[in-house]
């Protein structure tokens, strides 16, 4: 419970960024291209006094984020993710004020090179992901004023946002590599295995944003 406060605390002290629209093509990461988008949620705790959610809505929730915001990359290669969603509070209505509770997503996540099949990171990217400022209510309380919906996709898209600051913070990973030809993407080949036992535990301290 203590672990599950400070990291609120802290989600409660991030910045958002300002509305982004993700129709605009971004600069070009390298020869980066999102092949499989895999969120695992089978295994999630549940935070203090958390709404209900499902496994299927996790899932879809941050596969559906990740793609709308990474898919707008156009590279000649191809990269998967592997996300395993380790924790969820979803907000309640609580005491204005006195008690104003916040959500936050723990996802870890995993890239591989489909060129390789290896991973990038060998130990898997622990993200926070709170609601942000611009989504923030802290005298209320997001659950007084949202569904458990819309603090779903309010977190989903937070930790898009995180993934893709993540990436373009190792640009090395999707360097072109010389005689590089577009690799074909076909939904139907099998995805890399996600290793969930690698998973740190989620009451690890949040590292620094």
């Amino acid at each position: 419970m203590r672990n599950w406060a400070v990291i609120l605390g802290c989600l409660g002290l991030m910045a958002c960024a300002a509305e982004e629209d993700l129709t605009q093509t971004p600069d070009p990461l390298g020869q980066f291209r999102l092949g499989h988008n895999i969120a695992i949620a089978d295994n999630v705790t549940k935070g203090p006094f958390s709404r209900a959610f499902t496994e299927t809505q996790l899932e879809v929730s941050v596969q559906n984020a990740v793609a709308k915001r990474l898919r707008r990359y156009d590279g000649d290669g191809l990269y998967h993710l592997g996300i395993v969603v380790g924790g969820l509070v979803l907000a309640q209505p609580g005491i204005p004020v006195v008690y104003a509770p916040q959500s936050v997503m723990i996802l870890d996540v995993t890239v591989f090179d489909n060129t390789t099949q290896a991973k990038l990171n060998e130990e898997p990217e622990r993200i926070f992901a709170g609601e942000g400022i611009r989504n923030a209510t802290p005298f209320i309380g997001s659950g007084f004023v949202r569904s458990a919906e819309a603090q779903l996709e309010n977190l989903s898209a937070s930790a898009a946002r995180q993934i893709e600051d993540w990436l373009n913070e190792n640009p090395q990973w999707f360097a072109p590599r010389e005689g590089q030809t577009r690799v074909p993407y076909d939904v139907r080949v099998d995805a890399p295995p996600i290793d969930v036992s690698s998973t740190n535990d989620i009451n690890s301290e949040p590292r620094d944003n």
